[in-house]
C-alpha cells in the first residue's frame, strides 16, 4: 500500500493580512475610475434635462415673439393712437386684447404711447391694470420707438411677476405711433424642471439669478457686477434691488453644466451636489474593499480546505478504485445525454425552418388582406362620385336636346371636377394604405360643408329631407387635408340620408358649429332611428355594418374615423337626447387662409 502524503502545514493568517496590505492600494485606482464613471454618467443624464429644459424655455419665447408685429397691424388699435381721447375705442381696444391674451396665452398684452404711457391693456379691468401707467424708461419701449423689435427681462413694477417682454412698433407709413408689447409670464417656466437633485440656475447678461429651483437664490448675483452694469440695473430696473448680492455657494460643492442663449443673453446651468457624486464612489470603493476582503477569505478558506483535502487522499487511498469507476459511469451517462441533446438541437432547427416557412406565408397572406380592404376602400369611397357623374352625365343629355348648351357645358365642368375628386380620393386612399402622412394645412369649413351637400343634394330634396345649418357668418379655419376633410363630409352626410330613408317624413339633418379655446366641434345630427348599442360600440371596426351588403361594405365610419385621427382631429358618436344620431367632428383651430366663407343661412328646406 503507497505511504500516505505528508500533511501540509496549517495557513498562517499573517500572510493573509500582508497580503491584504499590499492589495489595499489597488483601492485607489478603483476610487478615480468609479469617480470617472460616475461624473461621465451624471454630466450626461444632467445634459439631456438641460438641453430640453433649454428647448422648452426658447420654445415659450419663440412662441411669443412675432406676435406683436402681428398685433400692431390691427386697425382698431392704430385708430386708438392716433384718437387717445376717444374712450369708446379705448373700451374696444382694452376688449381686443383681453380675448387675445385669452386666446394666446400671454400674460399681459398692451398698448403705448410714443410717450410711454399705457392706452390699453388685457387687463384693464384687473386692481394691477397697465392703463395710465408709463413704462418709457424701460428698454424695450425705447428699442421699439428706435425701430428695433424690443427685449426685456423683468419683474413687472406693478404685478411683481417675472416676465420676458416683446415690443414692436406700430407704424403709419415711416410715422411710428405707437409700441405694442407682449409679455410672457416665467414663472410657471421653474416647474418644468421638476423635484431633481441637481439645481437649475439661469442667468441673464448681468450674471444676475433671474430663474431657479431653489428660490433662496433668486435675484443674486454670480459674480461682482462693475460700476456701469449696477448704473443700467438702476437705469432699467429689472429686478426690485439695484444692487443683488453675491451668491454664496461653497466652492467645490457644485459640479456645474451650463448652456449660452446667444440670442437673449441667457446662461442656463444645472448644479450638482458633489456630495451626490462622492456618495457613488464611495459605495464604489466600498463595494471593491468588501470584494477584496471576501476575496482574502475565500483564499484563506480555499487554503484550509485544500488541507482537508490531502488529508482525505491518504484516508481514502482504498476507495478511489471506487470513485473512478463511478466517474466512468457518469461519463458514460453523459455521453449519452450528449447525444440525446445533439438530437433534439436538430429537431429543434428543423422546427425552425417550419416556423420561417409558416411565418413567410403569413406575410404573403396579411398583403393580399390589405390589398383586398383597399380595393373595398376605393369602390366605397368612389360610390358616390359615380352616382353623381352618372346624374349630371344624364342631365347634360337632357339639356343638350332643349339646346341649353351653357348648362350642359356647366354639367360638363362638375364632372371634370368629380373626375379630379375621384383622382385625389384614390391617391389620399393609397396614402393611407401605407400610412402616410401629409402635414395639416388650412381649410375653410363651411365651403367644404356646401361642396359636400351640392354632391348630395339631388338625393337629399329627393327624400324631402330639411337642412337646418346653424353655422357662424364668420369662416371657420380648421387644420385638415382640403380633399380628407371633404371626403369625410360627404360619408357622414352619406350615411345621414342612408338613416333617414329609413322613416317617414318629415326628415330632418341638423348642421352646427362650436368654436372653443382647442379648437372647432361640427356637429351632424338627424332624424332618423340613431345608433344602437352595438353600433355605438362598433362603428369604428371595419366591414361592421347594420345594412345589407349591397347597401354598404362597412368602410365609411372606419375611413372617416382613420382620416380624423391622421389629421389630428377626433370622431365622436352619440344619441341626441330628442332621438337621431349625432356625429361630431373635433377639429384643431388654424390660421385664416385663403379663400371667403360662403353666407350660411339659419335653415334650409
Amino acid at each position: 500500500m503507497p505511504s500516505l502524503p505528508p500533511v501540509p502545514r496549517r495557513p498562517r493568517w499573517r500572510n493573509l493580512a500582508l497580503l491584504a496590505l499590499l492589495l489595499m492600494p489597488l483601492l485607489l485606482p478603483l476610487q478615480h475610475m468609479a469617480e470617472r464613471y460616475y461624473r461621465d454618467a451624471l454630466t450626461e443624464q444632467n445634459g439631456q434635462t438641460l438641453d430640453l429644459y433649454v428647448a422648452n424655455l426658447l420654445g415659450t419665447l419663440n412662441r411669443y415673439e412675432v406676435l406683436p408685429p402681428i398685433l400692431s397691424q390691427l386697425p382698431s388699435l392704430r385708430q386708438l393712437l392716433q384718437h387717445r381721447d376717444d374712450d369708446q375705442r379705448r373700451d374696444r381696444a382694452n376688449r381686443l386684447l383681453a380675448g387675445l391674451q385669452q386666446q394666446t396665452g400671454a400674460d399681459v398684452i398692451y398698448l403705448m404711447a410714443p410717450d410711454g404711457q399705457t392706452l390699453a391693456a388685457s387687463n384693464w379691468n384687473q386692481p394691477d391694470s397697465f392703463v395710465e401707467r408709463n413704462f418709457s424708461y424701460r428698454p424695450y419701449f425705447r428699442e421699439a420707438m428706435q425701430g428695433r423689435p424690443g427685449r426685456f427681462f423683468g419683474l413687472g413694477t406693478t404685478s411683481g411677476k417675472r416676465g420676458y417682454f416683446f415690443a414692436a412698433a406700430v407704424r403709419e407709413g415711416e410715422q411710428i405711433l405707437g409700441v405694442m408689447v407682449v409679455k410672457v409670464d416665467l414663472d410657471h417656466t421653474e416647474t418644468l424642471w421638476g423635484n431633481r437633485p441637481a439645481q437649475l440656475l439661469v442667468t441673464d447678461n448681468y450674471g444676475v439669478v433671474i430663474l431657479t429651483s431653489q428660490p433662496e437664490w433668486r435675484f443674486h448675483a454670480t459674480r461682482e457686477l462693475d460700476i456701469a452694469e449696477r448704473a443700467a440695473i438702476a437705469d432699467t430696473q429689472p429686478y426690485r434691488i439695484q444692487s443683488p448680492p453675491p451668491l454664496q455657494l461653497e466652492p467645490g460643492a457644485w459640479l456645474r453644466q451650463s448652456r449660452n442663449l446667444e440670442d437673449i443673453g441667457w446662461t442656463v446651468s444645472t448644479l450638482t451636489p458633489q456630495a451626490l457624486l462622492d456618495r457613488s464612489v464611495r459605495t464604489a470603493v466600498a463595494s471593491g474593499g468588501a470584494a477584496l476582503l471576501m476575496f482574502l477569505l475565500l483564499l484563506g478558506l480555499l487554503m484550509q480546505r485544500r488541507r482537508h483535502y490531502l488529508e482525505r487522499i491518504a484516508l481514502d487511498a482504498r476507495a478511489r478504485q471506487q470513485l473512478e469507476q463511478r466517474v466512468l459511469e457518469r461519463t458514460h451517462d453523459l455521453e449519452l445525454l450528449n447525444s440525446r441533446l445533439r438530437q433534439e438541437v436538430l429537431e429543434r432547427e428543423q422546427a425552425q425552418q417550419e416556423l420561417v416557412r409558416a411565418q413567410d406565408e403569413l406575410v404573403q397572406a396579411s398583403k393580399l388582406s390589405a390589398l383586398g380592404t383597399m380595393s373595398a376602400s376605393i369602390s366605397h369611397e368612389l360610390n358616390q362620385p359615380l352616382a353623381a357623374i352618372r346624374s349630371y352625365a344624364d342631365n347634360a343629355g337632357v339639356l343638350l336636346d332643349h339646346q341649353r348648351s351653357e348648362d350642359a357645358r356647366g354639367n360638363l365642368r362638375l364632372i371634370s371636377e368629380l373626375t379630379e375628386r375621384m383622382a385625389s380620393i384614390i391617391a389620399h386612399l393609397r396614402a393611407f394604405a401605407r400610412r402616410d402622412r401629409h402635414a395639416p394645412e388650412s381649410v375653410a369649413l363651411q365651403p367644404a360643408i356646401d361642396d359636400a351637400l351640392a354632391l348630395l343634394a339631388k338625393r337629399r330634396r329627393a327624400m324631402q329631407v330639411e337642412l337646418i345649418r346653424d353655422l357662424p357668418e364668420a369662416t371657420l379655419w380648421v387644420q385638415a387635408g382640403e380633399t380628407r376633410l371633404r371626403q369625410v363630409l360627404g360619408n357622414l352626410l352619406a350615411n345621414a340620408l342612408d338613416a333617414l330613408s329609413e322613416i317617414a317624413p318629415p326628415r330632418r339633418i341638423w348642421i352646427s358649429a362650436e368654436t372653443s379655446a382647442e379648437g372647432v366641434d361640427l356637429h351632424l345630427r338627424d332624424n332618423g332611428p340613431g345608433f344602437s348599442e352595438a353600433a355605438l360600440q362598433r362603428a369604428r371596426e371595419p366591414f361592421f355594418t347594420t345594412k345589407t351588403s349591397a347597401q354598404g361594405l362597412g368602410l365609411g365610419l372606419a375611413i372617416c374615423d382613420s382620416l380624423m385621427r391622421a389629421l389630428g382631429g377626433e370622431l365622436l358618436f352619440a344619441n341626441h337626447p330628442d332621438g337621431g344620431a349625432q356625429l361630431t367632428l373635433r377639429l384643431r383651430a388654424a390660421e385664416h387662409g385663403l379663400h371667403h366663407a360662403r353666407k350660411d343661412v339659419a335653415s334650409e328646406s
